[in-house]
């Protein structure tokens, strides 16, 4: 008997050879998925592949569907799964009256596992199977999110907020309890399964030059090395005029925000700035040469007034980049929904956004972000098998606008523009359905 699961439906997903992007769609596809390991073995045109295989057994044949690989959200905050859509003006007025407010309820180890699970349970819904998700400050908060990944089998990164300043008092560690805490944790979680820990200081703003340097020092501690991922980091940058101010009053010293980070040694490869909207020519450069990476969040930074990121700069610049949802202050967790505002933001800044670039930031563009391209990202033989099947009927409006679409380009910008987690039909980990519409 075969041990293998087939899957038949229109497929697409792109891949990358030699920094050359290229879409690949099968219009009757088969995606051959190991049921022991839940990785992929085969994919292709059905006529071509099926031959090689007992298909007779374990096909399912997905009808009016594409099959691609799950969404990868970069930057989100699942404390902040009740402060989506709260109304506020400014980003630190919102930090202050909703954000810390919220998450001082994180100290409760019981409401953190109840937010934990609706909050994973949003994003599958939503198609998104890996995220790179913000804690609270307490450890508790990452432990409940750790566990409901695990029994979910989910791919995920989180890490315990890092602040010792400019928060409430009960939101805030000391420099060295935020070492001693990260450092249990990493022990506890990262790489342990499909886990992976990210050190995670809020930003320059609530976290002191002393615990900068502590998140330093865990980076160092827990590198690249032995064929094992080192830790990642997580922070933000450049989001809003006033947050860049006050930077500049806190660490007169560096150059700016960014040379703040890596004045202290936490930026290169390993580690994600969320925003980047507001950068100088300087910080341009200097991003590009240390490796880091870049999480774009048009929906937080439209819901906040924050400005309009500019990706063809940062393309131009090398700059790896992604899109992410950045819930609560993004208004949304469909990734279909980030997509259309990074079009419109795009356009704001006279620059067109092809839907098969979008489609890469969610998919195998952010998992090279977060170092993980070798196991997600597309469908490629000897990837997880974590992927999404999209009804191209969900909506009348999309279900029409497909009829007339002349090429798999045109079914993308449909997707994009017009869907939202009604497309989401099944979602697949490790080769395991884990969600029915």
């Amino acid at each position: 008997m075969s041990n293998n699961s087939y899957f038949r439906s229109s497929i697409y997903h792109c891949v990358e050879r030699s920094a050359s992007l290229t879409p690949v769609y099968f219009e009757d596809g088969l995606l051959v998925v190991d049921i022991d390991s839940g990785k992929i073995i085969d994919v292709g045109n059905f006529s071509d592949i099926e031959s090689g295989y007992d298909v007779s057994s374990n096909l399912i044949h997905f009808k009016d569907r594409l099959i691609m690989s799950g969404f990868v959200d970069t930057h989100v905050h699942y404390p902040q799964y009740k402060v989506i859509a709260s109304y506020g003006t400014s980003l630190l007025e919102w930090l202050n009256q909703y954000t810390f407010v919220e998450e001082q309820r994180f100290a409760d180890e019981d409401y953190a596992d109840h937010i934990a699970n609706l909050f994973l349970d949003e994003l599958i819904k939503n198609g998104t199977t890996t995220a790179m998700t913000f804690c609270a400050s307490f450890k508790q908060s990452v432990d409940a999110f750790f566990n409901a990944s695990q029994q979910r089998n989910l791919r995920m990164v989180a890490g315990k907020v890092m602040m010792d300043r400019n928060a409430p008092e009960m939101l805030c560690d000391s420099s060295e309890d935020s070492y001693i805490d990260s450092k249990e944790l990493i022990e506890k979680w990262h790489n342990n399964g499909r886990l992976r820990y990210a050190v995670t200081p809020r930003f320059a703003i609530t976290s002191s030059k002393s615990q900068l340097e502590q998140a330093s020092k865990l980076l160092s501690e827990y590198p690249d090395e032995d064929g094992q991922k080192g830790v990642l980091l997580q922070t933000h940058l450049n989001e809003n005029d006033e947050e860049i101010g006050w930077v500049k009053e806190l660490f007169p010293d560096s150059d700016n925000y960014f040379g703040v980070y890596d004045d202290l040694r936490i930026t290169g490869s390993n580690s994600v700035f969320g925003h980047c909207i507001h950068n100088t020519d300087d910080e341009y450069l200097k991003m590009a040469e240390t490796g880091s990476k870049v999480s774009l969040c048009p929906r937080s930074n439209l819901f906040l007034g924050s400005g309009l990121f500019e990706l063809e700069k940062l393309e131009s610049y090398g700059i790896d980049v992604s899109l992410a949802s950045d819930v609560g202050g993004g208004d949304s967790f469909s990734m279909f929904q980030v997509m259309n505002e990074a079009y419109k933001v795009s356009r704001m800044n006279d620059f067109n956004l092809d839907p098969v670039k979008a489609f890469y930031l969610t998919t195998l563009g952010a998992a090279k972000v977060l170092n993980m391209d070798d196991s997600i990202g597309n469908l490629e033989p000897g990837k997880e098998a974590d992927f999404i099947v999209i009804d191209l009927n969900a909506t009348e409006i999309i279900s029409q606008k497909n009829k007339i679409s002349s090429s798999i380009k045109e079914t993308l910008f449909n997707l994009m523009t017009l869907g939202d987690d009604r497309l989401i039909d099944e979602v697949y980990i490790m080769g395991q359905r884990t969600y029915k519409k």
